[in-house]
């Protein structure tokens, strides 16, 4: 029986799971994905395509990994497979920050607000469970999708990394985003959410 991982948090719109061994077999098809490349460029994807060839020894690898949270994105209604991927990498506990990735797979799932619920469900797992107090993204200035995402997230921009990425045939902007932990429960204060793992779900927060 596949393992069908266990659901940290939950919103209006999708919820977060585990990343389970059997999510191997997304990974391989999302790591082909002409469009993934281009608008997020995953460390994360290339990793398992180039540094590990597909190799299952992988999910050990981001199990033991102190440094990152990987969680799988679940439509609650409509899809029966992952629309997509969220994690928190380069944590630093003692400094209080980390990195925010998110990845909808499913081009069809786009624009349907999964991918800024996503970012704030982790995003609060990050300030509760982590004790995180700052939160940082790094965008393709052409991806403008990702980056009024962000912003609804209620991310700031920081700065512009001038040339730092490539795609294609040329080298591109990368703009930077921060959010700080204030920020995150200002966000929270707005949403409906559910922490399976608190053991209640009078812990839901009803959005103002």
């Amino acid at each position: 029986m596949a393992d069908q991982g266990v659901v940290i948090a939950r919103g209006r719109r999708v919820s977060l799971r585990t990343f389970t061994r059997d999510d191997l077999r997304y990974l391989g098809e999302w790591a082909e994905e002409p469009f993934l490349e281009q608008m997020v460029g995953s460390e994360f994807l290339h990793a398992y395509k180039h540094v590990y060839d597909k190799d299952p020894s992988f999910y050990d690898a981001v199990l033991t990994d102190t440094t990152q949270v990987v969680l799988v994105v679940i439509a609650n209604r409509g899809w029966t497979k992952p629309v997509g991927l969220v994690r928190l990498f380069n944590v630093h506990l003692l400094e209080g920050y980390a990195f925010l990735e998110t990845m909808i797979t499913d081009q069809r799932a786009i624009r349907r607000g999964f991918g800024v619920e996503a970012g704030k469900l982790i995003s609060y797992y990050g300030v509760d469970v982590l004790g995180l107090r700052r939160i940082e993204a790094k965008v393709y200035e052409y991806n403008i999708l990702s980056i009024n995402s962000l912003k609804r997230h209620g991310f700031q921009q920081e700065g512009i990394l001038r040339k730092a990425g490539f795609f294609g045939d040329r080298f591109w902007d990368v703009i930077v985003f921060g959010i700080l932990k204030e920020e995150v429960e200002e966000q929270r204060k707005k949403d409906k959410i559910y922490f399976p793992f608190d053991g209640t779900e009078g812990n839901a927060i009803e959005p103002t």
